[in-house]
């Protein structure tokens, strides 16, 4: 108790220190930019691959504009519902929330307008279909991973990372206006990733969520069973990104590539197991979200340059 009164009077001394007239930065950094940019990719590359010419400005500007708004306003809820999780721990004590630039009642409005702007964008110039996926993907992640799934299991960021990997999905039915094995496929890669990306990074935090009592895989179950997790999840992680070439799907440009990348992500996780030095743990989180990136890169390159045949769309 002790302990956490001290770590509460910290963050609010640190709040007192930081308040600030909030500035366009703050509202930025609500949003997660780095992460939506991410996800707006794999949504790019979802609607790329759901047809075989390039997409249509009419249908690509408002996708991505409408996809981007609502996850940026997921990301906001995220800040806001996680904001006195965030002030004590070390890493996220900076954010707009915990350093008092912006109070929850701003947060709050902030991410219902982007979010509704984001919804009426999809629904009026996309398609009602993947409006409301967005929206399922929303609620997904903002409420039902970081309000209750956060909180009460270690396996947290694998069932509420089923939000998180929708973007390719949502691309897909922008296109299509339906839902097609080969955009499940795609949602089951990042799906799989999320896992050893994730779990890389709370055994690097491991001691801010056991401070915090968050109940992550390392805090309940301890650091060496969370690295035998992320092996296992690397590998299964490897032969699904196979799928897409054993399927139709893609050609020998992403295969070569796929393999690559998940050779690679497989020597961190073997090292971080068997051999870990102090940032092996934090070196296999970033370069697991260039492995992602790189990934669906691949995907795009290999669909223009050795399509599939037309049957497979």
């Amino acid at each position: 108790m002790a302990e956490h009164a001290s770590i509460k009077g910290a963050s609010q001394d640190l709040a007192a220190t930081y308040k600030k007239s909030s500035s366009w930065r703050d509202y930025l950094t609500l949003t997660k930019p780095n992460v939506v940019l991410l996800l707006l990719l794999t949504a790019l590359v979802g609607m790329a691959l759901a047809t075989p010419t390039w997409v249509a400005w009419q249908v690509l500007v408002p996708a991505l504009v409408g996809i981007g708004l609502m996850s940026a306003s997921a990301a906001a809820v995220n800040h806001l519902v996680d904001r006195h999780i965030d002030a004590r721990m070390a890493r996220t004590l900076r954010r707009p929330l915990p350093s008092g630039a912006l109070s929850p009642k701003r947060v709050l409005t902030f991410a219902a307008v982007i979010g509704v702007l984001g919804f009426v964008v999809l629904a009026v110039w996309v398609n009602m279909l993947t409006a409301w996926l967005t929206l399922a993907s929303l609620v997904g992640y903002a409420f039902i991973y970081t309000m209750y799934l956060k909180r009460a299991t270690p396996q947290n960021i694998v069932i509420g990372g089923l939000a998180g990997a929708a973007p390719p999905l949502l691309g897909w039915t922008a296109v299509t206006n339906e839902i097609h094995p080969f955009a499940i496929l795609l949602v089951m890669i990042v799906f799989t990733w999320t896992p050893p990306h994730f779990w890389a990074l709370a055994v690097h935090r491991a001691k801010d969520y056991a401070k915090a009592e968050i109940p992550m895989l390392p805090v309940t179950h301890g650091i060496e069973f969370t690295k035998t997790c992320i092996l296992l999840y690397t590998i299964l992680l490897g032969v699904v990104c196979l799928l897409p070439y054993l399927v139709g799907m893609s050609g020998v440009i992403y295969l070569i590539g796929s393999t690559v990348l998940s050779l690679w992500f497989l020597v961190y996780a073997w090292k971080l197991k068997f051999a870990p030095q102090q940032h092996t743990a934090f070196s296999m989180f970033k370069f697991s979200i260039w492995h992602l990136m790189i990934l669906f890169v691949l995907l795009l390159v290999d669909h223009y340059l050795v399509l599939p045949p037309m049957s497979s769309f």
